[in-house]
């Protein structure tokens, strides 16, 4: 795997910096990719040198909403073969009013963040990934299945069947398109500020397992579905969640 190159969105923390560091560690080249210079820069520098590869991961500083920026990242690519693209990036937007303009904006921000940045990468990279044998994974929501997120729930959601027909579309080159969708993943930036101490005991208990999910536990998974053991597997929403939501 020491020639293969990956690119991943929102890799500066939580679930993104560890999916790079599992590739890194896995002899990928990782370039990660984010609005925030400081924080990526910072994510790549403690990644390389934890793997001991300080040469194989790389910062990409872009808002993946605006396509003239996603062009960064092909330039980055350099016109070499992609071989897995994680998109990662997305987040929680909370309404500033409730008026239909209020609601409008809340639910643009929402879609753009979450579902345009994944698709504007992808295409941007599409003419790049590996034929046969590239990976698009998309990182969505337990809320994208049982609701409760509102605007969140349905950009999420809206990955979900994206990835079916991108499926369906690389499917004859070999290029698998699946999804991994976590449950609640404590230490990350998506809930901080907003956890209380009761919302972590109820989310906790709603699991089969007794426990809150941790970052690597997403990147496992990923990893697997960025590995060639996962050939076979495309089309599938594999969820990440402590069996606090069952099979589907």
């Amino acid at each position: 795997m020491s020639q293969r190159l990956a690119v991943v969105s929102g890799g500066g923390t939580g679930i993104g910096a560890a999916v790079a560091r599992a590739l890194v560690e896995d002899g990928c080249s990782v370039l990660v990719v984010g609005r925030r210079e400081e924080v990526l820069t910072a994510a790549a520098e403690r990644i390389g040198a934890e793997s001991g590869r300080p040469e194989a991961i790389r910062a990409v500083t872009a808002d993946l909403t605006d396509p003239d920026q996603v062009v960064k990242v092909v330039e980055a690519v350099g016109g070499r073969p992609v071989d897995v693209v994680v998109n990662n990036a997305g987040g929680y937007h909370s309404a500033d009013s409730d008026t239909l303009a209020g609601i409008a904006a809340n639910w643009r921000a929402t879609l753009d963040t979450n579902v345009l940045t994944a698709v504007l990468l992808t295409e941007a990279l599409r003419p790049a990934l590996r034929r046969p044998g590239g990976r698009v994974i998309l990182v969505s929501s337990i809320a994208a299945q049982r609701g409760g997120g509102d605007a969140y729930s349905a950009a999420k959601a809206a990955l979900h069947g994206w990835a079916y027909s991108l499926a369906a579309q690389l499917g004859p080159d070999q290029i698998t398109v699946n999804v991994v969708s976590p449950g609640y993943v404590a230490e990350t930036e998506f809930f901080a500020g907003r956890m209380t101490p009761e919302g972590h005991a109820q989310r906790v208990a709603a699991t089969l397992v007794g426990r809150a999910g941790v970052p690597d536990d997403v990147a496992e998974s990923v990893r697997y579905l960025a590995s060639p053991a996962a050939g076979y597997v495309t089309g599938q929403v594999l969820g990440v969640n402590g069996g606090s939501v069952l099979g589907r």
